[in-house]
């Protein structure tokens, strides 16, 4: 029996209002590092912040756009203010096929400073559309359940909660 690799389509640049999403690269890891360096973003999701090599080593992965067997697509964004083209987060997501339907395991993160505005919804939700207009059927998040801004953005992509917990998150969909 032979499994059939997905065909993964290209992450491509995404615009909003506000926002410019731009396929991520490798060398966005030196403006992305002093921008993330922040030990608040890690309060719900563990961790710490990564160093400029520690970003590079991770978005060197990731840019190769699907696991080495080609189960798996991996398709992640830098989110950049149109206006200054400043680079304030990421968003991503992870895609697999499983019984005929393409799931997306999305995430996003926006710099502490430019929290609050607003642009961790705007970008998801282009981010989303791009996906479900690409094939993705489903759509899934994990969130710690005392997490109210994401819990905010996730209500707000139209997903909702289920009483499925992974490490101590709630896993919504759409």
């Amino acid at each position: 029996m032979s499994t059939i690799i997905p065909s993964w389509p290209a992450v491509e640049p995404i615009r909003t209002v506000r926002l410019k999403l731009e396929p991520l690269r490798v060398d966005h890891a030196d403006e992305l590092a002093p921008a993330l360096d922040d030990g608040r973003l890690h309060a719900f999701i563990g961790g710490r912040p990564a160093s400029v090599d520690e970003l590079r080593d991770r978005y060197a992965r990731q840019v190769v756009g699907q696991s080495t067997d080609g189960t798996y697509g991996w398709f992640n964004w830098i989110v950049r203010l149109r206006e200054t083209g400043t680079a304030v987060g990421t968003v991503q997501a992870t895609l697999s096929k499983e019984h005929g339907l393409t799931t997306a395991d999305i995430a996003w993160i926006v710099a502490v400073p430019y929290q609050g505005r607003g642009y961790a919804g705007e970008a998801a939700a282009a981010m989303t559309t791009w996906l479900q207009h690409n094939g993705a059927d489903i759509l899934v998040a994990h969130i710690d359940p005392d997490h109210g801004a994401s819990i905010g953005v996730a209500r707000h992509l139209g997903l909702r909660p289920s009483d499925i917990m992974v490490d101590g998150e709630t896993r919504w969909t759409s």
